[in-house]
């Protein structure tokens, strides 16, 4: 039997014992990996924001509280998706939760399939934003090899102008804007201008 799970990681914060079981023995059945936690400052020690994930948290806990460790995931600028299961849930708190970013505030006790169907858009979701976090990487490692010049000159080719209207907007020949262009195209692996356009405008929307 493989070791490795078929569809993701899920991260289960709850200081019951009894309920932290109870997940990991639903969730495993469905072929999740399950990681159980017994406290927020347990899991913020442990956790890797590389890992494609998605967390299961408990409101009221000794110690931090699953609101706290939301509120601590967000200052560190974690992209993993969170789900709240609380025995006294209240609306005002969880729509707090959800503004902050929850993708769902359920009380228990819950349906199995509702969870379990949580946890599937929760890791799409997860999958989603790591795809986007790689391709942002890919593009922020290619744009840093551009000196600033090139830089100026791939704003202006992304903006449409011509090779006269960069080197005028420049003080530059017109042959050095050319040099420029070929250089860039070389960096960023680039065989058209609408690959160039891909690799900036795509960089601009992550910075957006």
């Amino acid at each position: 039997m493989s070791l490795i799970p078929k569809k993701g990681t899920v991260y289960v914060v709850d200081d019951d014992e009894a309920v932290r079981d109870s997940l990991q023995w639903l969730l495993e059945g469905k072929d999740y990996r399950v990681r159980c936690f017994d406290s927020a400052e347990s899991f913020l020690s442990r956790y890797d924001p590389r890992e494609v994930a998605c967390l299961i948290v408990d409101i009221r806990m000794g110690g931090m509280t699953g609101l706290e460790l939301q509120d601590r995931l967000l200052e560190r600028k974690s992209p993993l998706p969170i789900v709240f299961i609380t025995g006294h849930g209240d609306v005002p708190m969880a729509v707090n939760t959800m503004k902050k970013g929850a993708m769902d505030f359920i009380q228990k006790p819950f349906k199995e399939d509702e969870l379990v169907n949580l946890v599937e858009r929760m890791l799409d979701h997860a999958k989603g934003a790591f795809a986007e976090s790689q391709s942002a990487a890919s593009r922020d490692a290619l744009l840093s090899k551009l000196t600033s010049r090139e830089a100026q000159v791939l704003e202006r080719i992304v903006a449409g102008r011509l090779n006269k209207q960069i080197a005028d907007d420049l003080g530059i020949s017109i042959k050095t804007v050319e040099a420029h262009r070929a250089n860039i195209m070389e960096k960023l692996n680039a065989n058209t201008v609408a690959d160039l356009l891909k690799i900036a405008l795509g960089q601009n929307a992550q910075k957006a």
